[in-house]
């Protein structure tokens, strides 16, 4: 009976409990009481937004209301309509401190009334602390310390603290501060505002901040950063992101362990337009000579500043009509200082001209976690995340960074040669300095930006090894490469990347071009001192670009058009100068089959030209490229593009290998043959000159002599002319031997024959097949047929066979013969040297 008694009494209590636990919470009754003469006021009002999907009411006295105000000395009992509160209202304690009229009740602040006879709302406790202008009260905050935080940010825990002060009639916002910081104290002048904000659930009993009195600070306030190890504090001026109180001063003091290093980064600022005085920051730093430092807002911050510091933002009397804002937000850096920053390092750019070297962050991912900063500091203190050095001076700086690999170095270089008279054949070496190539900083990018006179001049780059150009088939994968490209009105051009190990010669660019050293490892410079660029300035050409080429037969060669992402622009023109080797024959072979090309006015041609022969071969790109061809001899490659249509550029990849020339025997028999041939014919020949030498010899000497009764004039008739002995002998050509007949011309003053001057024959030395294949005009670009046999000019006519002239022998006998009608040669001597 006991033990069913026992089980009824356990299942009304449980029941008892469940009907409790299933209560609506807002439907606790609430009482709040304030003692008289406490200066507290409880307000419960509507949150902000407040968007329910049903309506909920304050229940006071059975009555509803949105709104109840608690004064001091009065008690109130209310409830809620809703089961969730929370969602509908927000309470404020609002306690004015009276300094002003009485003492200030400085110490400890508590939280009154206590959190636990408060509704489960959000809550916001505000302290208004009134005082004189000549009375300074500080906030001291207990661990741990605040972190301020910008417009639009949260804490984690949802606890914040907001802090204002006044200027006359005026309220000026300090911050909005979290927990985890290192803001220790808060000085002010004239009063201050402080408000705490606790979310529903938070369960917080104590205020975490005390009041003191302290001497008057002459200024709007003085924000107190303690450091106890490394780290990184972010602070803000008052009103920010607004403008900063018009000729107020603001400081901020920064409590640093003397074995850390602390570095000063201005993130954001602006300035307003000052009537009066100068917007200034002025630095209170441990050991200067030159206390305050001043520096402009935009100048480079001081870094790597051991023990305390001040930091003081000064405004100026801004102009009524358009005063400007004036705001700064600033980030302080503390870390342990590094062998780095006790060298210093000399980077003489004196002697420069036209150049820039930037030392910069890498880009890195952000990290949750404290990450030290990397500073480069100029003469040792004036540190910031990057520092740029121009040409004509020598440059002191030091690092402070504990990993020097979070950083690299940019460099720029212009050469320029504007007159044309003066640049011709004109020749620069494109080398790094050996100052930038000594910091312990990787250099990342070099670029030399090369400019010519344009259509005057034209630029040749000539490397002191060959270079391979980069593709998919064969990429670069050295320390360094060079990225080359050309800058013209309307449109860049880039040719790609190139590193050393290849066969290109030579690359010639039309216009200004740009060249840009590209680093990838820290053991560059190794490679790099065996690598060099020089760089001419050329007679003008219309290619925009030409490559010398010379393969090896250890690899192919692989070459690709500029713009290989993007394609090859319009109505641009690019050649090859491939040379091949006498004992080799070169194979030219492209990787794909079609371009893909659909052009949309013009045409697009590809032209392979033997240089030897100059014999060319055209084909249209917008058709099927030609199957692989083999070149015995230096040829050409020229691809000339046109205006394509969206979406269908020129992308062209080939190949070029070589193999050694092979002969066949049959070859091989012939040509022994028809030398034999070409030996006797010679033979045969020689033995007719000596016969014929000997009979000049025995017939005297050879007089020209004219023939006036010889007609010149065409018959009116074309009849064929009656052959006569006379006719036939009268244009007939004998020896003239010019010695014997002008040979009285030859002889000096003493009567002896003076022999005539006489060279020899000289081979053409000059480059031959230096010009690439011209493409067809851009206007029209037809296709053209390969060339043939070359035919005679029209209008060429053979040279006439009638002279007015006949040569004959003079007789022996009698030197008055006149009959020079009759020709004094045999008849059978025009039939021997017709035989001859």
């Amino acid at each position: 009976m006991a033990g069913l008694n026992c089980g009824v009494t356990l299942a009304l209590l449980g029941i008892l409990l469940l009907g409790a636990a299933r209560l609506p919470r807002g439907a606790e009754a609430s009482e709040i009481a304030l003692p008289p003469g406490s200066g507290i006021t409880v307000l419960i009002k509507p949150g902000t937004p407040a968007l329910p999907a049903k309506p909920c009411h304050i229940i006071v006295s059975k009555k509803p209301t949105t709104t109840l105000s608690i004064r001091s000395g009065e008690r109130k009992a209310f409830s809620f309509s809703c089961q969730n509160p929370e969602s509908h209202f927000v309470i404020e304690v609002q306690k004015r401190i009276d300094c002003m009229s009485g003492p200030c009740p400085f110490g400890e602040v508590q939280l009154q009334p206590p959190t636990s006879v408060l509704p489960t709302l959000n809550r916001t406790f505000i302290w208004d602390v009134h005082a004189h202008k000549s009375i300074g009260l500080e906030l001291q905050f207990s661990m741990p310390r605040l972190r301020q935080i910008g417009p639009g940010d949260s804490c984690p825990d949802g606890v914040t603290r907001s802090i204002s002060g006044h200027i006359d009639a005026t309220t000026v916002r300090i911050g909005t501060f979290c927990s985890n910081g290192t803001v220790s104290r808060i000085k002010m002048q004239e009063g201050v505002t402080m408000a705490l904000h606790l979310p529903w659930f938070h369960d917080r009993n104590v205020s975490g901040f005390s009041i003191a009195n302290r001497s008057s600070i002459k200024r709007l306030c003085i924000i107190e950063s303690v450091f106890e190890g490394e780290g990184s504090a972010t602070l803000l001026s008052a009103n920010y992101p607004d403008g900063f109180p018009e000729d107020e001063l603001m400081t901020w003091q920064f409590v640093i362990p003397p074995h850390l290093r602390a570095s000063v980064s201005f993130l954001h600022f602006n300035v307003s337009n000052c009537e009066k005085k100068e917007e200034r920051v002025e630095y209170y730093i441990p050991g200067s000579t030159t206390n305050p430092e001043v520096f402009k807002l935009a100048d480079k911050q001081p870094g790597n500043m051991a023990g305390n510091f001040n930091l003081s933002l000064q405004g100026c009397d801004q102009d009524a009509q358009n005063p400007g804002i004036l705001r700064l937000k600033f980030q302080v850096l503390v870390q342990h200082p590094q062998n780095e920053s006790y060298i210093t390092y000399v980077v003489d750019l004196s002697n420069e001209r036209a150049m820039s070297l930037t030392i910069e962050p890498r880009p890195i991912k952000l990290s949750r976690k404290f990450v030290p900063g990397c500073f480069v500091c100029l003469e040792s203190r004036a540190c910031s995340t990057n520092l740029t050095l121009t040409a004509g001076s020598k440059h002191k700086i030091s690092f402070l960074c504990n990993d020097l690999t979070r950083l690299w170095m940019n460099a720029e270089k212009t050469i320029s040669c504007m007159d044309h008279r003066y640049c011709h054949r004109k020749s620069y070496f494109l080398q790094v300095p050996a100052d930038i190539l000594q910091l312990p900083v990787q250099l990342h990018d070099f670029s030399w930006k090369l400019l010519v006179p344009k259509d005057r001049l034209s630029l040749a780059l000539v490397p002191a090894q060959k270079l391979q150009q980069s593709t998919q088939a064969r990429a670069c994968n050295g320390s360094f490469s060079y990225r080359l490209a050309s800058t013209g009105p309307g449109q860049d051009l880039h040719f790609g990347s190139f590193c050393s190990g290849g066969s290109i010669e030579q690359i010639q660019v039309k216009q200004n071009m740009s060249v840009t050293l590209r680093t990838f490892a820290p053991s560059f410079q190794q490679e790099l001192s065996k690598q060099g660029l020089t760089v001419s300035f050329i007679p003008y050409f219309k290619e925009e670009g030409i490559f010398t080429v010379t393969p090896d037969m250890k690899n192919k060669v692989y070459l690709r058009t500029p713009n290989w992402e993007q394609g090859l622009p319009s109505l641009t023109s690019v050649s090859w100068n491939i040379s091949v080797p006498s004992d080799q024959v070169a194979c030219l072979t492209f990787v794909q089959e079609r371009t893909g090309l659909v052009c949309q006015t013009g045409r697009a041609f590809m032209i392979i030209q033997e240089q030897r022969t100059e014999a060319e071969e055209v084909f249209s790109l917008e058709e099927a490229l030609p199957k692989p061809s083999f070149h015995h001899h230096s040829f050409w490659v020229n691809i000339s593009n046109c205006s394509p249509v969206s979406g269908k550029q020129l992308d062209l990849l080939f190949q070029v290998s070589l193999t050694p020339r092979t002969v066949d025997l049959p070859v091989v028999l012939i040509a022994v043959v028809g030398g034999g041939a070409l030996l006797l014919f010679a033979l045969g020949l020689i033995i007719c000159f000596v016969k014929k030498k000997k009979k000049k010899i025995n017939k005297g000497l050879a007089v020209g002599i004219y023939n006036g009764n010889i007609n010149t004039q065409l018959p009116m008739q074309p009849k064929k002319p009656q052959k006569v002995q006379k006719d036939n002998d009268a244009h007939v050509y004998a020896v003239i031997d010019d010695t014997m007949v002008y040979g009285h011309l030859l002889q000096d003053s003493n009567g002896s024959f003076v022999q005539p001057e006489v060279d020899t024959y000289r081979p053409f030395q000059g480059p031959t097949g230096d010009c690439p294949p011209s493409p067809p005009p851009t206007c029209s670009r037809a296709p053209t047929a390969k060339l043939t046999t070359e035919e005679p000019a029209p209008g060429f006519s053979p040279d006439s066979e009638s002279e007015p002239y006949t040569f004959s022998h003079p007789n022996k006998g009698n030197g008055s013969n006149r009959d020079t009608d009759v020709p004094l040669l045999d008849a059978h001597e025009p039939a021997e040297l017709a035989g001859e």
